[in-house]
């Protein structure tokens, strides 16, 4: 069996990098091709089953510290366990397989920008991103990864096709595009009649149309756009926020539109496909996403979505469910109205490598 090990500071089942390298080392394990050891800074929850953890602990403070010690720490073991193939999943520079789930530091931060208000808020933004010691060693690695790595892998062409923007040294057509599939054993349509019960379980009202939105940075997501889009749509549509408790400044623009009672913020869930068969629409109005899982796992519970042209998994949505730019609240208003009460799903036929076999199968290949 070939050695294969995974490495990533975290593994754990929440967040999109951290799930993906959770199913992808069970995944590796369950074949029977691969002896699979998963190498991480911490470890939340149980390790997938017959994964071996190496854990190199976080003892240096701070972002930098924790970066940097990450990368040397996960070299460190690369070269002593002498593994036959190494994947990369955030903040290694040596590998033979880097996945490239984020999209460039640099074009990230130009797009993501947008979501912060012009003048003093979206400036002091910048300089934070800009004088971040942490943030800047890990634009050091992404070059670094970029240059050294036998083979990089994107999960959307959206994040191929900025990763070669960002480098044009590298050949689109040398990087597959491998797109996330949801556990379809987790994620899947409920039934009609269970939606009034899943939505008192989560206290929210029986009756009327239901949006469901998640993430933890509401502005990078969108949120602030929502609720604005939300004061335009009749007072039968509530939002439903999964990810977070609610900022004051979220809380105080939905007072300031008179729609605070019909936003609600869940904070942490973990029975998202439950929520998701509880709502009508989902809606991730995002400035940056290189491929939300959220659309993906939305989609594959039945319900209609909208999203942006700035998420990667806006792919498999049709033209008339994306918006061009995430600050148009008139225009997210009336694309949650149509779908809503239109009755289409506005998905398009996109059918593209996805999931984890396609990972198994391009490790078994590696000399």
């Amino acid at each position: 069996m070939k050695r294969v090990a995974l490495m990533l500071p975290n593994l754990s089942r929440y967040g999109g990098a951290e799930q993906f390298g959770h199913r992808l080392a069970g995944y590796l394990a369950a074949c029977g091709d691969f002896d699979v050891t998963f190498v991480c800074a911490r470890q939340d929850g149980e390790a997938p089953e017959g994964v071996r953890i190496i854990r190199v602990g976080r003892p240096v403070p701070g972002k930098l510290g924790k970066t940097l010690w990450f990368a040397l720490a996960a070299e460190y073991v690369r070269r002593r366990e002498k593994f036959d193939v190494t994947v990369g999943l955030g903040n290694t520079v040596f590998q033979d397989v880097a996945r490239l789930s984020g999209g460039p530091t640099g074009l990230f931060w130009g797009l993501s920008i947008k979501a912060y208000d012009e003048g003093l808020p979206r400036t002091l933004k910048t300089l934070s991103r800009r004088l971040s010691p942490g943030k800047q060693l890990a634009r050091v690695i992404e070059g670094l990864q970029a240059r050294r790595t036998r083979v990089l892998v994107a999960n959307s062409h959206f994040v191929r096709d900025l990763t070669t923007q960002a480098f044009p040294f590298l050949d689109a057509g040398r990087i597959p595009v491998i797109y996330n599939q949801p556990d379809l054993d987790r994620f899947h349509p409920g039934r009609p009649e269970d939606k009034p019960a899943l939505r008192e379980r989560f206290g929210l009202p029986v009756q009327g149309d239901l949006i469901i939105t998640a993430g933890t940075n509401f502005r990078l997501k969108g949120v602030h756009i929502l609720i604005r889009a939300l004061a335009l749509l009749p007072a039968s549509f509530r939002l439903a926020v999964a990810g977070g408790r609610g900022s004051s400044e979220m809380l105080a623009l939905a007072d300031s539109l008179g729609v605070a009672d019909r936003v609600r913020f869940l904070g942490r869930v973990d029975d998202m496909p439950a929520l998701y068969q509880a709502g009508d629409i989902f809606v991730l109005n995002t400035f940056y996403d290189a491929c939300a899982n959220a659309v993906l796992e939305a989609l594959a519970c039945g319900l209609p979505v909208v999203s942006t042209a700035c998420n990667g998994s806006s792919a498999f949505l049709a033209p008339e469910a994306v918006l061009a730019d995430p600050t148009d609240h008139a225009g997210l208003a009336e694309r949650i109205e149509a779908l809503v009460h239109g009755g289409s799903t506005a998905r398009t036929v996109f059918n593209p490598p996805r999931g984890l076999e396609p990972y198994a199968e391009l490790i078994r290949n590696l000399a």
